[in-house]
């Protein structure tokens, strides 16, 4: 399974990286239907924290943005999993299919998490940079600024109209 297919279905939602239950039926091979009943029937495994079931506001936001729809919509809100909620479908779905699948997301969950972590270093770096040349060019800018008014000043010293007796 490719990666940047399970990639493409990981959003975020309450600031978390979430998957929804529709797209991993889909991965899976199985109905929307049947996993959320495998997930009902062993809710104890799925604490806030692993599954969150989203509020009718959250899902008519989502519904908004899904175009359409090939299994014609759906009436209930989806149910969507955190990276443990699904490691935690892997135990739920004991299938060959379910197993290999979550292998393949798990790994697209730690890709992310390191991209973002190189992502955080790179714009750490950055910043650094900007200040210690930002504070080089305010120098420069300074000095710049300097050299121009004393240009001015001399050309106007020279320029002044004189005063005093004329001798030509």
């Amino acid at each position: 399974m490719q990666l940047q297919t399970i990639q493409n279905k990981i959003c975020e939602l309450r600031e978390q990286r979430v998957m929804f239950d529709f797209d991993l039926a889909e991965l899976y091979e199985i109905e929307t239907k049947r996993l959320k009943e495998a997930v009902r029937r062993n809710i104890k495994r799925f604490p806030p924290d692993f599954l969150i079931e989203l509020t009718n506001e959250e899902w008519e936001n989502l519904r908004s943005q899904i175009a359409s729809s090939k299994r014609g919509g759906t009436r209930y809100s989806p149910f969507a999993f955190t990276e443990q909620g699904v490691a935690m479908l892997s135990s739920v779905l004991n299938s060959d299919k379910a197993i290999e699948v979550n292998i393949s997301i798990m790994r697209a969950f730690v890709l992310m998490r390191q991209y973002a972590l190189s992502h955080r270093d790179l714009t750490e770096k950055l910043k650094q940079l900007e200040e210690k040349y930002d504070q080089q060019f305010s120098d420069i800018h300074e000095a710049m600024n300097y050299l121009l008014q004393k240009d001015k000043q001399e050309i106007a010293h020279r320029e002044r109209k004189r005063i005093g007796f004329n001798v030509d």
